[in-house]
């Protein structure tokens, strides 16, 4: 299972025919092997910003596909504790970005990413990052 952030599928959304994404494909099979779990931040993020409520609404309906996975309050520290640690490594980071690592091991799940800081992160803190 994979947690998708939200620069891969706003990329893959918005690539135009004949340029598609680099992860149209790892993102395809993905989904058809039913390995895509969202964050409630991500589902947000990736839905902020859309002009056309057609759209919205579209997208809001694929995205429904997709279960969110389950934030209990071990997962709030574990993001805190990870923070904590790039942080004091010079590895800064958003909390958000803190959030996804914490699912990620809490749930071991892969990342998939075009956030080149996850690699960073790596170096620090157990996280497993989906390679194309």
């Amino acid at each position: 299972m994979v947690i998708v952030d939200s620069d891969v599928w706003s990329e893959v959304f918005r690539s135009r025919a004949g340029k598609a994404s680099k992860y149209f494909d790892k993102l395809a099979k993905l989904i058809e092997d039913e390995d895509v779990v969202l964050l409630g931040a991500i589902r947000q993020e990736v839905l902020s910003g859309i002009k056309s409520k057609e759209q919205f609404d579209s997208l809001k309906k694929v995205l429904r596909s997709f279960p969110d996975v389950s934030l209990p309050e071990a997962i709030y520290e574990m993001a805190a504790s990870f923070y904590n640690i790039c942080r004091s490594n010079g590895v800064p980071g958003s909390y958000a970005d803190f959030l996804i690592c914490a699912c990620s091991v809490f749930y071991k799940l892969e990342i998939l990413s075009n956030d080149r800081e996850y690699i960073h992160y790596s170096k620090h803190i157990p996280i497993k990052v989906c390679k194309l």
